[in-house]
């Protein structure tokens, strides 16, 4: 820490923008996230934590503490298009190739993507962050078709992600964790990637949160 504080030095102006490398991760009859499948054309997540309200209580005529609600966490995903195998959380049976049914159980999945990390020196290079998100279930939500006209516009996709938390060793149940490669080890941030999008022909898996926290602390 600086003493005096200091605002606006050269290479600590940051910002945060652009959303890519999204991942849809399949569970097996475990519930282990064994299987990924890349996100295309994914144009927004905007996260969306809830709870953790106060509420007071009173005693000897004056506020003697405040209990806080449990936090909750959900998103809203929009794309342009998404994985084939999306139809399954979706609410879709394909009984056979080229034919969906709706109105289907939606089962429960997972998800990780990046965004950007960028600076005053370097622009939007300057590194991201991994988001991994467990325990994802989507809602039914309204998609538009509209005429082809002189001002087309692509058709947007968009469904609400609520998420049930997994266990964490030591800590609370979690349903999202966020690896800033800014300051995280880069060999770890490494392996963690080759969890999450595969390499020599081992599937992509999002890894548990125990074991995201093994790996980074490596």
């Amino acid at each position: 820490m600086t003493i005096p504080l200091t605002w606006d030095n050269i290479g600590e102006r940051l910002y945060e923008t652009g959303v890519d490398h999204g991942v849809l991760y399949i569970p097996d009859a475990m519930g282990v996230y064994n299987t990924g499948f890349a996100w295309n054309g994914l144009t927004t997540v905007t996260e969306s934590p809830s709870g953790a309200e106060a509420t007071a209580l009173y005693a000897d005529n004056i506020k003697y503490l405040n209990l806080y609600s449990a936090e909750e966490f959900s998103c809203t995903i929009e794309a342009f298009t998404y994985p084939e195998e999306f139809n399954q959380f979706d609410g879709m049976s394909t009984p056979t190739a080229g034919t969906y049914i709706g109105q289907q159980p939606r089962g429960s999945f997972g998800l990780s993507y990046r965004s950007k990390v960028g600076n005053d020196l370097v622009g939007d290079d300057y590194g991201y962050k991994l988001h991994l998100i467990y325990g994802c279930t989507a809602s039914p939500s309204e998609k538009a078709f509209n005429t082809i006209n002189d001002s087309p516009e692509a058709i947007t996709f968009s469904w609400e992600i609520s998420t049930i938390p997994m266990a964490v060793s030591d800590m609370r149940p979690t349903s999202v964790i966020t690896i800033d490669t800014v300051t995280a080890t880069p060999a770890n941030v490494t392996a963690l990637e080759d969890l999450l999008y595969g390499k020599d022909a081992v599937e992509p898996k999002l890894p548990t949160p125990d074991e995201v926290i093994a790996l980074m602390t490596t």
